[in-house]
C-alpha cells in the first residue's frame, strides 16, 4: 500500500486536525476529573443473615468484618478520616462482632482506642457510651475498654462527672481477682478531683478495712493517700 507523505494532505484539513486537536485538549484540562469521593459505610446485615453466612465459623466472620469496617476509610483514591465516618452506623458494626465474638476484645478497643481517639468530642461520647453500655455484658472481661473510656473522658472531655460515671461502673461490677486494683481504686481518685473529698475518704476508708489490699506496700500508699485527702477536709487520721 503507498503511503501519501504529510505535504500531500491538503492544508484545509491539516487546520482542522490541528483545531480539532487543540479543542479537545483545552476541553480536557479545563474540565479535570472531579476528586474521588468516599462512598457512606452501608448498614450492615442483620445478625440472622451473618449467622447464616457464617457456616458455623461466627468468630472467624466478626474478624472479618472488623477487617472491612476498618479498611472502609481507606478506599480507592480516598483517603477518609474517621471523624468523616457514619459513628451511629459504625457502633452497629462493632456492636455485630461483639454478638458473633462475645469475648472479642477488639472492638472494644477500636471504639475507645481508634474511633474514640478524634478531635469530635459528640463522636467521642457517642463511642464511650458504646463501650459502657457494652461494659454490663461481661464486666470482668470488657472492663479494660471502659477504664480507657475513663482516662479519656477525664483527660481529653474534661468531663470529670462522666469518668465518674466509668469509673464506678468498674468498681462496683468489675469484682474478679484478675480486674487490677488502678481499674477499681480509680473510681476513688476521680471523686478526688471532682472535689467530693467525704466520698472519696469513704470509700478508701471501706477499702482499707475490708482486708482485699493485702499488700504492704500498697497499703501504705493507700493510707498515704487518705490521710492526704483527709487534711483537705481535716479528717481525724485512721
Amino acid at each position: 500500500m503507498q503511503v501519501r507523505p504529510l505535504s500531500a494532505v491538503p492544508k484545509r484539513v491539516l487546520l482542522l486536525l490541528a483545531i480539532g486537536l487543540s479543542a479537545q485538549l483545552g476541553w480536557h484540562f479545563s474540565h479535570p476529573p472531579l476528586p474521588p469521593v468516599a462512598a457512606n459505610l452501608p448498614q450492615p446485615p442483620t445478625l440472622a443473615t451473618l449467622q447464616l453466612a457464617s457456616f458455623g465459623e461466627p468468630i472467624a466472620l466478626s474478624k472479618m468484618l472488623l477487617l472491612y469496617l476498618q479498611n472502609f476509610d481507606d478506599q480507592p483514591g480516598v483517603n477518609a478520616p474517621f471523624w468523616h465516618l457514619d459513628y451511629p452506623r459504625i457502633t452497629t458494626w462493632l456492636g455485630l462482632t461483639l454478638q458473633l465474638d462475645p469475648p472479642g476484645q477488639y472492638p472494644l478497643f477500636l471504639a475507645s482506642e481508634v474511633y474514640g481517639d478524634i478531635r469530635d468530642q459528640a463522636k467521642q461520647r457517642l463511642m464511650f457510651e458504646f463501650v459502657y453500655h457494652q461494659f454490663f455484658i461481661n464486666p470482668n472481661q470488657r472492663w479494660r475498654a471502659l477504664a480507657y473510656a475513663a482516662i479519656k473522658a477525664k483527660h481529653q472531655l474534661n468531663d470529670l462527672p462522666l469518668a465518674h460515671r466509668y469509673a464506678e461502673a468498674i468498681r462496683l461490677n468489675a469484682t474478679a481477682p484478675e480486674v487490677p486494683d488502678w481499674a477499681k481504686q480509680m473510681d476513688i481518685f476521680i471523686l478526688e478531683d471532682m472535689g467530693q473529698y467525704d466520698n472519696a475518704l469513704s470509700l478508701l476508708d471501706a477499702l482499707i478495712q475490708s482486708g482485699q489490699v493485702s499488700n504492704r506496700g500498697e497499703l501504705e500508699l493507700l493510707q498515704g493517700r487518705r490521710d492526704s485527702i483527709a487534711a483537705k477536709v481535716n479528717r481525724p487520721k485512721l
